[in-house]
């Protein structure tokens, strides 16, 4: 087995494990009636919500970091470690109380977010944090257009 096909197997994995914690567990089948109540236990997930966000959006930032490392060459674990840095801030916005009354400023973030993420995990070197602030605006402008087609322009 190449190394190659061991990281990748490894970055499958932890989407995976990551996604796998994120689903809150089954509640009990039990029927109260009158004025009963249960005392009811929260999973961790329903008690932190912004965990569980930032959870979900790390898992899914991972495979989408790691496929962007693996396509562009620049590695795949440090593709992998970078989308589920961006994936986490992504989730966190689309879990904000605050800017859910402000959804083209929420879209914008989103895809500056998006775009960073995806900037940095395709470039290295040289110039590359110049590059990736060039794919952190083309996000912005790709998520207000989003934002705008979504929402205003309906």
């Amino acid at each position: 087995m190449t190394t190659s096909k061991k990281r990748l197997g490894l970055a499958v994995l932890a989407t995976v494990c990551s996604a796998q914690m994120c689903v809150p567990g089954f509640a009990g089948g039990t029927v109260l009636k009158g004025t009963a109540s249960k005392n009811t236990k929260q999973t961790f997930f329903q008690a932190h919500p912004k965990v569980k966000s930032a959870g979900i959006g790390a898992g899914v930032g991972t495979a989408a970091g790691a496929a962007t490392g693996l396509i562009s060459g620049k590695g795949l674990v440090r593709g992998a470690a970078i989308g589920a840095g961006s994936g986490a801030g992504i989730g966190l916005i689309q879990s904000s109380k605050t800017l859910k009354g402000h959804p083209l400023v929420k879209d914008m973030a989103l895809g500056t977010v998006g775009g960073l993420g995806i900037g940095l995990a395709a470039t290295r070197g040289e110039g590359a944090g110049k590059r990736a602030a060039g794919a952190a605006a083309v996000g912005a402008g790709l998520g207000l257009a989003a934002g705008l087609l979504k929402d205003k322009l309906k």
